[in-house]
């Protein structure tokens, strides 16, 4: 509106005072004044103009700031703010721990079924090492054992010859003391009729019924078969002394081989213990899948290769539901993370722009801190991401849903962070 009224003015002026010019001096004073009392009274119009323009735009300023102001304040208190715990140092994992493949000894590589993806079952042997001199040990002591063995069956084949001998001999002898016992008591029959002849004779000697010489040869009669009686007796009591100290001989000589038996056989245990520690030190030799399911990384051998003592030739994943493991800050994991929080993954290798996130709940944090940082583990949601092929082993970044609060609390919490850290009173460096 002061553009135009100027504009008029002016022109109305420049009319003015053309025409002041062309008519007589004296009109060219009245001209003038009329033109200044034009300009004057356009000029007041102007400000005035002004002046009502300038109050309509403050009110309606105020009342739009008035506006934002509230709106503002109203965002400030009930709008909601999430806060994230964020790690880094996140990987999906199998629930199940790995299983690491180590060489409990040291030694050459004899064969190796160590590959790389490969499904194995407990006990699968992976890695031979050479063990022959073990096995040659183990020969040997097996060889000796056959040697002990059969040894101790001939011993014992000569043990049974004695018993079997002395079992037909003592039927002989029994033989034999039966005969002189039958010989003793035919013997007796004439001894004790001569004995009865003899009390007669004796009887008719006192009477003088008989001669002395029929006297005398009963008398001699009685003598013989007594003697005969007598040496028939001593013959038993030999054949009966023969027969003792031959059991005897035979018990001493079944003794000395059963102590030979069990001289030989006590190596047995020995060997035996000695070929069980070869086959021990032999089956360490063998390296075998602690664990079923699939080796996740593999060493590079080959047949001749060394390994050590304790090396680690590979791991094995087992066949088991996948987890997430993050690893926090203590500050940003003890009160602060809980079991049933929700979280979201961010998989390195798959950009989220394209193939999404990965859904998570908390499931368990560490009471302790271990290197510095404390372990969370997280399970996958049911279903998971079909665009996301899952294995062990993809690392990503971790978001927790911690809380929500207002924007007002978020801006106290951080002015009181601000104001309560520390601050050096004496900046810059210090003299020593």
């Amino acid at each position: 509106m002061l553009p135009d009224a100027r504009n008029r003015a002016g022109k109305n002026g420049r009319n003015v005072l053309g025409d002041a010019r062309r008519k007589q001096p004296e009109a060219r004073e009245k001209a003038l004044s009329w033109c200044v009392l034009s300009m004057t009274t356009a000029f007041h119009r102007t400000l005035r103009s002004l002046a009502a323009d300038r109050f309509r735009w403050s009110s309606a300023g105020m009342l739009l700031a008035l506006l934002l102001a509230g709106a503002w304040i109203a965002w400030c208190w009930l709008a909601r703010v999430t806060l994230y715990e964020i790690s880094s140092d996140a990987r999906v994992e199998v629930a199940a721990a790995t299983s690491p493949i180590q060489s409990p000894m040291a030694g050459k590589v004899a064969a190796t079924y160590l590959v790389q993806g490969r499904e194995v079952k407990a006990g699968d042997v992976l890695v031979e090492l050479d063990a022959i001199p073990e096995q040659l040990q183990i020969g040997e002591q097996q060889s000796r054992g056959e040697a002990i063995r059969i040894e101790a069956d001939t011993l014992r084949a000569q043990i049974e010859a004695e018993r079997q001998a002395e079992k037909q001999e003592r039927q002989t002898a029994q033989a034999a003391l039966e005969q002189v016992r039958s010989s003793i008591r035919e013997a007796e029959i004439p001894a004790r009729y001569a004995a009865q002849e003899m009390e007669r004779l004796r009887k008719l000697r006192e009477n003088g019924l008989v001669a002395d010489r029929e006297y005398q040869r009963g008398e001699n009669e009685v003598q013989r078969t007594r003697a005969q009686v007598e040496t028939l007796r001593q013959s038993l009591r030999r054949i009966e002394e023969e027969q003792r100290t031959r059991e005897s001989e035979r018990r001493i000589r079944v003794r000395r081989l059963e102590s030979e038996i069990a001289r030989i056989e006590g190596q047995t245990p020995q060997i035996a213990s000695t070929v069980r520690r070869l086959r021990y030190e032999v089956e360490r030799r063998v390296i075998r899948a602690p664990a079923a399911g699939r080796i996740g990384d593999a060493a590079v051998l080959r047949v001749g290769a060394v390994v050590a003592e304790g090396e680690k030739l590979g791991s094995i994943i087992p066949s088991s539901r996948l987890m997430i493991v993050a690893h926090f800050p203590p500050p940003a994991a003890f009160g602060r993370l809980r079991s049933g929080q929700s979280a979201i993954m961010r998989l390195h290798g798959f950009p989220w722009t394209q193939y999404g996130v990965l859904n998570a709940t908390v499931g368990r944090v560490a009471g302790e801190v271990r290197d510095g940082m404390v372990r969370v583990e997280l399970s996958v949601s049911p279903g998971g991401n079909p665009r996301i092929p899952l294995e062990h082993g993809l690392p990503g970044t971790l978001e927790v849903e911690v809380e929500r609060i207002s924007p007002a609390e978020l801006a106290a919490r951080i002015a009181g962070r601000l104001t309560s850290a520390p601050r050096d009173v004496f900046p810059g460096p210090r003299g020593g």
